[in-house]
Formats: C-alpha cells, sequence, structure tokens
C-alpha cells in the first residue's frame, strides 16, 4: 500500500454503540513497519467483515511519518518522537506531521503506540509513571493504563521514560554551549515528550509497544495481537478474536534510570548489545574516541543499544530492576 508523504491516511471506525475512543499508530518511525503491517492486516479484516467495532470508536493510523516510511529510514527531517508538541510556526515535517497529530490524539481516550528496535530483543510494553500530580509527568490513569501492558503479551514492561530524559538533558545542557543549545532540540526540556507522553498530557492513557527488532518476521503478528488485545480489553469487538495475555503471569518491571549519548562517531561498544543485555556494576560498555572507557555505574540491564547513533544522539539507555507492583 503507498502512502503519500504530503498527508497522513486516517482510518476511523465508529460504532452505534458508545464506548472508548482508541488510536493505534504505526511507523512513527519510518523504519519501523510492524505496526504499519498489523494494523494494515485490522483494516483488511475491518473492511472485509470479519472483524466488527461494536462499542465506541477506532482510528488507525497506519503510517505515521510517511516521508520517513518513504526513505525507509528512522526519520524525516528529524525524530517525530521527541518533543512533540503543536507548532505555530512549523520549520519541518515533523512539525508538520505534530500540528496534525497533537489534536487528533487529544480526541482519544487511549493510544496504542507500536514501535520497533534496532538491537536484538523480544518484544517489550512502555507505560508511564504511577498516578501523581508532578510537574514533569502527572497522571491519573496509571491503573487501565498498566492493566493493559499486562494483557498485551510482552514478558517485560518498562516505565521511567520522561524522567531519565530528564536527566539527560541536563546533562547535554552541561557539556553545550549557549550558542549551541538554541539549535539543538536535544537540549529542550520538552525534549522526551513523544506520542504516548502527549497522550497522557491531554488526560488520556497511552503504552509504546517495542513489537521486537526491526526486521523480526514475529513482529507483525505481536502488533496484529496487541491491537486485538487492546480492542478486546475495552470491549470494543466481541470477545474470541484473541485471547487476553494472563495479567498473573510472570512480569519483569524495569526502571530506565540513565541514557548515555553517542558524543562522537567513533565512540565503540565494547561487544555487540541487544536489549535487556545484563550488566554488572562498572562492566566496561563501550570506549570513546578518546580512549575514555564507558562502565555501568551500577548492575541492570542495557536498553535500546544503538551502534548506528548520530553523535549528541542517544547511545544506549540502562534500566534496572523496578520497585512498582504492578496489578491487573
Amino acid at each position: 500500500m503507498k502512502y503519500p508523504t504530503g498527508n497522513l491516511r486516517i482510518h476511523q471506525f465508529s460504532a452505534l454503540y458508545p464506548g472508548p475512543r482508541l488510536i493505534v499508530t504505526g511507523a512513527v518511525h519510518g523504519s519501523e513497519t510492524c505496526g504499519t503491517r498489523g494494523i494494515e492486516r485490522v483494516l483488511s479484516e475491518l473492511d472485509s467483515g470479519a472483524l466488527a467495532v461494536v462499542r465506541g470508536s477506532l482510528t488507525l493510523v497506519p503510517v505515521t511519518n510517511p516521508l520517513a516510511y518513504s526513505k525507509g529510514e528512522r526519520n524525516g527531517d528529524r525524530n517525530l518522537n521527541r518533543n512533540l508538541q503543536p507548532c505555530e510556526q512549523p520549520r519541518d515535517n515533523e512539525d508538520r506531521i505534530a500540528n496534525v497529530l497533537c489534536p487528533l490524539l487529544a480526541q482519544h481516550d487511549v493510544l496504542l503506540d507500536l514501535h520497533s528496535f534496532r538491537a536484538g530483543g523480544e518484544a517489550f510494553a512502555m507505560i508511564g509513571p504511577a498516578n501523581n500530580t508532578g510537574d514533569l509527568e502527572p497522571v491519573r490513569h496509571a491503573t487501565p493504563e498498566q492493566a493493559l501492558a499486562l494483557r498485551l503479551g510482552p514478558r517485560r514492561i518498562v516505565e521511567g521514560w520522561l524522567s531519565t530524559y530528564a536527566v539527560g538533558v541536563q546533562q547535554r545542557l552541561a557539556r553545550t554551549k549557549p550558542a549551541e543549545r538554541a539549535e539543538l532540540l536535544s537540549t529542550h526540556p520538552s525534549y522526551g515528550i513523544g506520542t504516548t507522553e502527549y497522550m497522557r498530557t491531554t488526560g488520556g492513557y497511552a503504552i509504546t509497544l517495542e513489537c521486537g527488532q526491526h526486521l523480526d518476521p514475529q513482529g507483525p503478528e505481536v502488533a496484529y495481537k496487541a491491537i486485538l488485545r487492546t480492542l478486546t480489553l475495552l470491549g470494543m469487538i466481541a470477545p474470541g478474536a484473541v485471547e487476553l495475555a494472563d495479567p498473573k503471569r510472570a512480569i519483569e518491571v524495569l526502571q530506565l534510570y540513565e541514557v548515555i549519548d553517542r558524543e562522537h562517531a567513533d565512540d565503540q561498544f565494547a561487544r555487540e548489545w541487544a536489549s535487556f543485555d545484563e550488566v554488572t556494576q562498572g562492566q566496561l560498555i563501550g570506549t570513546r574516541f578518546d580512549g575514555t572507557p564507558v562502565h555501568a555505574p551500577s548492575g541492570g540491564r542495557i536498553v535500546f543499544p544503538n551502534n548506528k547513533a548520530q553523535p549528541g544522539q542517544e547511545w544506549f539507555y540502562l534500566a534496572r530492576p523496578s520497585d512498582r507492583k504492578l496489578k491487573p
């Protein structure tokens, strides 16, 4: 299916009975196509009558960044999933998408955002913080959000995205000159805000589902089942299309606590890392271009290692076990 770069193809289905308003997005990053394939499969079943929305409304956006998708690359002009907010004077492709996408998100109650990642590793879900009234990411709907995450299928759930980014922004500010900061989105206080974080600011709740490595042949199936499980849990389709994951199965909950940037093109990993590889305190993770070693400050897991990261962009993340208890 073709997706013209100058517009967003948005599919909407409204039942004749009231219910939740769900939006599902794919290809926020153009090289992450498992969500697109999963959404297209659901669309085909809706069009054929094999599947029907019986309550509420469903919005499907198979390709959220058509320019990046047409290039087969992560970004069009920049990363759409950072500093996502409406812009009065859009300067690039992603600003223009944000001016369409942000109001669209605000019209919904729930967002399922489908992604994949570069390095090896299995699928996992990302959730927001517990309910709070703080300044960084106030949340009111953590309970249904975590209930959804527990039923999507992956055995790992990760939290701590925006708080980790706040630390990353401070680190970038410390190593950049004031004159450089005006042109660096990565030093903006809102840099960590993407689709799910923006959705929470509108009063809704959201899950980022990382469906596996970009080329994993099971990725589209993970995405497809996640859409059906979300629709089933929300009571938007008749039961039986797919079995919900057991919320009482063994789940590993991790807390992101640090993001490390690549500072130079010659920064190198010490080995080929996959997401959720274990690291021990003091273990060598990589070496800077000048020979400075980069060690793990504590034990835990490495997440999203990216050996193709551009200088100044995220090289890898670190996570450790969370003490948060998720309840169905």
